[in-house]
């Protein structure tokens, strides 16, 4: 059996399957405040009448990484940056805490002025000053040579300095100083919040006699073992809607291009698929403002979902971004919990679905309407035609933005291809009465798949673990590299790309064996090579070779 929690914004799901098929399904509340209860009364659902010793794998997609850093709540990070010549890294800058260094590796690794011993020790001084326990080292090409960022961790953990120090070759072999910059900070900007998360997690699990193998859903609609994950919390950032995506690979035979619609009661996150494949982003997600290192799936996320709550303004009646509380309909009138019209309220009075106290929902619209003279119905009508329009917008403007320059997906680049979707896949709880609104809205055939209300959970669930690895390799210097992996090692002159591409393939596959997961019988694929003379004079000298391995994000099986 499997067993899948999705921590949403506003329910937590759980799933658990038996050789694909859904054999228990639970839906709870989310408390903001402390996760780790929803995750807790999340498996006590799920659990009842289920044999915990017969779970071998435990998946979960947490919110966690992704709050703390829209909500600011992110822990302090002391940055220590060497550069050398080329890009300013203050054009870069992250966080209060921020110093530069003298000190520089060029291209081939090889150290063209030493790192400065005394700034550095200076640094570290003032931020131990002001209570920093948490640090990013990154020097700009340290995936060639990572000696300048082992220094600044030797300085740090000096007399138990530091918590957590993160190397910024050890989070990708891709050569982009900025993109590792702000992916190193936000790597130990979480890291304290999502461990004591993790350790809690862990010890639940094993309170409710789970002794399974875990992991941690990614943004790239991969998973990670939950070890791993402890040293690399920044992939857990939008682990959520890779959930989605994943949900609708198990349940729907996609094979087009489609947009898929995940509605929560907080949000609704978009993603598209082209030939049947996901889209993902290039070169890494965005946070904030700040590009980053960490592969993801091409998602959007709009503030609709079906406690958002109503609001009448100049410009009408608008839905969301935020949510006051639970809708009416499921606010438990009488038991103290107070309740805002949201949008799920408007389904009822619009006829769409009979969800919960409709008549908690017909009086509240009523009276929020009164005040501009609009009927409950009328209300309703017009938060509806909002939420819907808002939803297929976005939807329509994500297409354009992937139309609008080369098109990745999980398997292939389609260069020049034009995303043109012919259908929606509509997933989450208030994903019923949608469905019919939307199809009518977008002109586009929708399908609503079985189990759509804990999709996210059942994607979780079948996600298999996909990790990835980036071998670097210079044959003058006799010299090999898998950053990530901590590999580095001597290689003959004569080493070659077939040798570096079985290489990247054996070390990646020993380093997830390592981990104790179970890829399902997914291999490491080679998805970049490339090998480069080296000349000098009228001769070459020697050659440098890149090779990027992957096991491919996918699913174990189709749920039944």
């Amino acid at each position: 059996m499997l067993l899948g929690i999705d921590v949403g914004g506003t329910h937590t799901d759980a799933v658990v399957l038996d050789r694909g098929r859904v054999v228990a399904e639970a839906k709870v509340p989310t408390d903001h405040d402390n996760l780790l209860l929803s995750v807790r009364a999340a498996l006590a659902a799920v659990l009842r009448g289920v044999d915990p010793g017969a779970v071998r794998r435990v998946n979960l997609s947490t919110t966690l990484s992704t709050n703390a850093i829209v909500e600011g709540k992110t822990e302090e990070v002391g940055v220590l940056v060497a550069a050398g010549p080329g890009i300013d890294p203050e054009n870069h800058r992250t966080g209060g805490h921020f110093h530069v260094l003298g000190g520089a590796v060029d291209h081939r690794g090889t150290e063209v002025a030493p790192l400065d011993g005394e700034a550095l020790a200076a640094a570290v001084a003032t931020m131990r000053a002001a209570g920093v326990r948490v640090f990013a080292a990154v020097g700009k090409f340290s995936t060639r040579n990572p000696a300048h960022e082992r220094a600044m961790a030797r300085a740090l953990d000096q007399g138990g300095g530091a918590d957590h120090v993160t190397l910024g070759h050890s989070l990708s072999g891709v050569l982009n100083f900025p993109r590792r910059m702000a992916t190193a900070y936000f790597n130990s900007a979480v890291w304290r919040q999502y461990n004591d998360f993790a350790w809690a997690a862990q010890e639940s699990l094993a309170d409710f006699g789970l002794n399974a193998e875990i992991n941690v859903l990614k943004a790239d609609g991969g998973t990670m073992p939950l070890e791993l994950s402890r040293a690399l919390p920044v992939h857990s950032i939008l682990s959520g809607p890779a959930a989605s995506v994943m949900g609708m690979i198990a349940l729907c035979d996609i094979r087009d291009d489609c947009v898929i619609l995940d509605v929560g009661g907080t949000t609704t996150d978009i993603a598209v698929f082209a030939d049947g494949s996901p889209v993902i982003e290039e070169h890494g997600m965005t946070v904030g403002s700040y590009p980053t290192l960490v592969p993801a799936l091409k998602v959007r996320s709009i503030g609709v979902g079906g406690d958002s709550a109503l609001r009448l303004g100049p410009a009408g009646v608008t839905v969301g971004p935020d949510r006051r509380g639970p809708a009416l309909a499921t606010c438990g009138c009488g038991a103290g919990r107070p309740g805002a019209p949201a949008l799920i309220d408007a389904l009822n009075v619009a006829g769409a679905c009979a969800f919960g106290d409709v008549d908690a929902s017909r009086r509240g619209l009523a009276e929020l309407g009164a005040a501009r003279g609009l009927s409950a119905g009328e209300l309703a009508r017009q938060a509806v035609d909002a939420a819907v329009g808002a939803i297929v917008l976005a939807a329509r403007d994500l297409v354009d933005e992937i139309n609008s320059k080369p098109v990745y997906t999980i398997r292939e680049l389609l260069g020049g291809r034009q995303v043109r979707p012919v259908r929606h896949y509509v997933m989450g709880g208030p994903a019923g009465p949608l469905a019919p609104l939307l199809a009518r809205a977008s002109g586009l055939d929708v399908r609503l798949p079985d189990h759509h209300a804990v999709a996210n959970a059942i994607g979780a669930a079948l996600t298999r673990t996909t990790l990835e690895a980036e071998l670097f390799a210079d044959t003058q210097k006799g010299r090999m590299l898998i950053p990530a992996l901590g590999v580095d090692r001597p290689v003959a002159r004569g080493y070659s790309l077939a040798e570096a591409e079985a290489d990247a393939r054996g070390a990646l596959a020993e380093h997830i064996r390592s981990l104790g997961a179970d890829l399902e019988g997914a291999e490491p694929e080679i998805t970049e090579s490339g090998a480069f003379n080296m000349v000098e004079g009228a001769r070459t000298v020697g050659r440098t070779i890149r090779v990027k391995c992957q096991v491919r994000p996918g699913i174990v099986r189709r749920a039944g």
